[in-house]
Formats: C-alpha cells, sequence, structure tokens
C-alpha cells in the first residue's frame, strides 16, 4: 500500500472556497486526495493550522486525511510570513509522521511554499518528492505591474530551487510546461503534464430555465464570472466588455445581467475588498451597475445552477496555469469565452466548445459575446462539444495519471478502481 504525504501548508482543502487564497488548488488538493484514495493509496494531507478550533485530524473520505499542523499563530497569514514558520511546520510534521509505522513512501508538495517544506522533508526521509505550483511566480509579475498580488523575488528563487532538486514536477498544461522550460530553465525531462480535473458528477447539464428559476433570475441574457476577486483575473475587461454589449446592441444588452460569482472578504482593510470597490466603482463609470450582480461567494452544491443558467462563462485572466472555471463551465453544457493565455488555450477549443480572445480588448470580447447571445443554434452546438471535451478532465482519469507518476519513482502494485469509485 502507497503512502503519500501530501503538502498543502498555506491553505486547507477543506476550507471554504472563493476568498483570497481559496479556490482551485484546494479543489484539486481536495479532489485528488479522494481519487487517489479509491485506488488504494493512503493520503495524509498536511495543513498549517488556521483556526485553533480545528481540530487536529480530519478524515473527509476513507483514505484521506487532513492534518492540521501548529506552526505559528492559528490564523490566516499573508504567504511571506508563513515563510518564517516553515521550519516549525516542517518539524511538527516529522513528529506526527513518526507515529506512522513504516512512514511514508512519496511526498507531494502544492504550491511553493509546500514545495519549500517537501525538499526539508525529502532530505530527512529519503523519499521522492512531487512537487505542482498551480502558478507561476515570474509569470504572474508579468502581467502584473504592481499591487498586492505581484510575488517577491524570494517566491521565485524557492520555485526555482524546487524544479531542480524535485524528483518529478507536474505541470497543468503544455503552457505550463513551457513557461517553466523557458522562465525556469528545467529540464524537459523532469516534467510531466498532467490536467486538473472535474467533478462530472456534480458539474453537468441542467435544465436552463430551471437553473434561473432556481436563482431567481428573470433576464433574458446572463453572462457569468466565477472565480477570484483578483486584478490576475481581470474581471475589469468583463464589465467593459459588457459595457459595449449595452451600448452597440441595445436589443440584447436591455435585458442582460452579468453575474460576478466569488469573493470573501474577511476584513475591511483586505486587498479584496479594495479590488471589489474599484469594479464596483468602474461598473458605476461604466453606466451599467444595473446589469451587474456581485454575487459572492457561492457554496460547491450550487455553482452548477449558475453555470447552467448563463448563456456563455468569460474567463478573462491574464495568467492561467490551468483554467479550472472553464472546464467546469463546459462540463455543465455552457460554452467559454476566455482569454488566449496559459492553459485556457488548452482547454477551450476555439470555435468548437467557446472561444479565445487574443487580446486585452473589450470590443472582441463584445463580439464574440453578442454573436453567442444572439445565435440559440451556435450556443448548442458549442454547448454539446463542450460537454464531450470535458469528459477528459473525469478525476478518476486525472487521479490514474498521477499515480503512474508515483508508480515511475517507487515501487507500487498500480491498480484499477473499483467500479463506485471510478463513477464517484
Amino acid at each position: 500500500m502507497l503512502r503519500v504525504a501530501m503538502l498543502s501548508v498555506h491553505t486547507c482543502p477543506l476550507a471554504p472556497l472563493g476568498g483570497w487564497e481559496t479556490g482551485g488548488m484546494n479543489v484539486y488538493v481536495r479532489a485528488i486526495s479522494h481519487h487517489l484514495a479509491d485506488l488504494g493509496l493512503e493520503i495524509d494531507v498536511y495543513t498549517r493550522r488556521q483556526h485553533p478550533a480545528l481540530p487536529e485530524v480530519v478524515e473527509p473520505t476513507e483514505g484521506v486525511r487532513v492534518i492540521h499542523i501548529d506552526a505559528g499563530p492559528p490564523a490566516p497569514l499573508h504567504k511571506e510570513r508563513v515563510v518564517g514558520y516553515l521550519p516549525e511546520f516542517v518539524t511538527q510534521v516529522e513528529r506526527h509522521a513518526a507515529r506512522l509505522p513504516g512512514g511514508y513512501d512519496l511526498l507531494h508538495a502544492h504550491y511553493w511554499l509546500s514545495a519549500q517544506a517537501g525538499l526539508a522533508l525529502k532530505a530527512r526521509w529519503d523519499v521522492p518528492l512531487v512537487v505542482m505550483f498551480h502558478t507561476l511566480a515570474r509569470m504572474k509579475n508579468r502581467v502584473l505591474a504592481d499591487g498586492p498580488e505581484r510575488e517577491s523575488p524570494r517566491r521565485a528563487l524557492i520555485e526555482q530551487q524546487a524544479m531542480l532538486h524535485a524528483d518529478r514536477v507536474i505541470a497543468a498544461s503544455a503552457a505550463d510546461r513551457r513557461q517553466m522550460l523557458e522562465h525556469y530553465l528545467l529540464s524537459p525531462a523532469k516534467i510531466s503534464v498532467v490536467p486538473g480535473g472535474v467533478d462530472l458528477g456534480r458539474f453537468q447539464q441542467v435544465e436552463r430555465a430551471a437553473a434561473r428559476a432556481a436563482l431567481g433570475l428573470t433576464a433574458r441574457h446572463v453572462l457569468l464570472y466565477v472565480g477570484r476577486i483578483q486584478r490576475l483575473k481581470g474581471i475589469d475587461l468583463l464589465l467593459r466588455a459588457a459595457a459595449r454589449l449595452v451600448r452597440e446592441h441595445p436589443a440584447l444588452g436591455e435585458s442582460l445581467v452579468v453575474l460576478i460569482v466569488g469573493g470573501r472578504p474577511e476584513t475591511t482593510d483586505s486587498p479584496e475588498r479594495a479590488e471589489l470597490a474599484r469594479l464596483q466603482e468602474l461598473a458605476c463609470r461604466l453606466d451599467i451597475s444595473q446589469h451587474v450582480h456581485f454575487v459572492g461567494a457561492v457554496e460547491q452544491e450550487r455553482l452548477p445552477l449558475y453555470y447552467a443558467a448563463a448563456d456563455a462563462t468569460v474567463v478573462p485572466s491574464l495568467y492561467e496555469s490551468f483554467g479550472l472555471v472553464a472546464v467546469e463551465s463546459m462540463a455543465c453544457g455552457t460554452p467559454v469565452v476566455a482569454a488566449r493565455v496559459g492553459g485556457l488555450a488548452s482547454t477551450v477549443r476555439d470555435g468548437e466548445t467557446g472561444f479565445l480572445i487574443p487580446t486585452r480588448d473589450p470590443r472582441l470580447y463584445a463580439q464574440r459575446l453578442a454573436m453567442l447571445l444572439s445565435d440559440r443554434p451556435l450556443r448548442a452546438r458549442l454547448a454539446l462539444q463542450a460537454r464531450r471535451a470535458a469528459a477528459r478532465y473525469a478525476w478518476p482519469q486525472i487521479a490514474e495519471e498521477i499515480y503512474g507518476i508515483y508508480c515511475g519513482l517507487v515501487h507500487c502494485e498500480h491498480r484499477l478502481p473499483t467500479p463506485t469509485a471510478a463513477a464517484s
């Protein structure tokens, strides 16, 4: 039986989604752990305790344990502050792991903070280390001139060191791999490309009228954004495109609503709250406030209703290593209009499952959105192809690919999931 210590230092996979530091990576760690356990592995996910009331160990599913490690104050901290507590985190993980007879066979670290901890544990345990970064500092800084989302030189250096010394680096897309080769000068032989996954049992087609009724939507045309409230996500571009739609296509614009789903501001001075205020002020200046609804964070169970209710999901990000929102939308049969950046260029097939926009021009977004909103047969064709394309990202298949990487590093019996596990 393969035992894996999975590291997710800065954010707990069980944390509520939609906040500044919670999103696709949380979904990934939670889901991949579950589906690897379906394959017979034992997965312990180590994360830093962020609330004093959290139990030390939580077992969300059979074969998976989430272990909250005391390292620094039990409260949310900025990522750069967490660096100072990594030695304590590593020590506490070692103490906990000492209770496990035989220890672990492999380490799998997520994000740069976990990669730093993973390097220390790899040296002490003499086991292989797999790393996945989910985003890259040098790529983020290429598209962000300033502000709280820019990454420190220290993060980029830690990423570089982890890539050099890990046994395997997982890229979420071909674009992610190219960026590692170009900006981190990593050896191609060390990289495996395995995309993120989607829960096809949860994200599936719902009748549009029923979804809109459940959400209380009466507008004829609905555009959707899902994700963090950050400049990196390009929400301002969606607002400018919506303003063009209202102005240049009055027949479409008079019954248009733009749903902004995401955001969980925790303090009055948080960067998320500041960005939300900036976007609300922009909507006022563009004279589309009556068309834009800032919904806030939505529970995963209800998120498929929003995708199903929309005519199109817009993903105008400046940078995405994968693009989970696009795949979730496609699984629900909703076409995607996305920036041609990073992993989105792979997950969205231009003209087949949605449209890719090559430049940050709201006019181009407005043109494609107007085409989708006014052409029902086109939407139906894209929706059908989107659902078919999303099948490639089923979590059981992604877990099989990750398990295959593990088995290339340590001896293990690579077994197939049970039928019930594969269908979950």
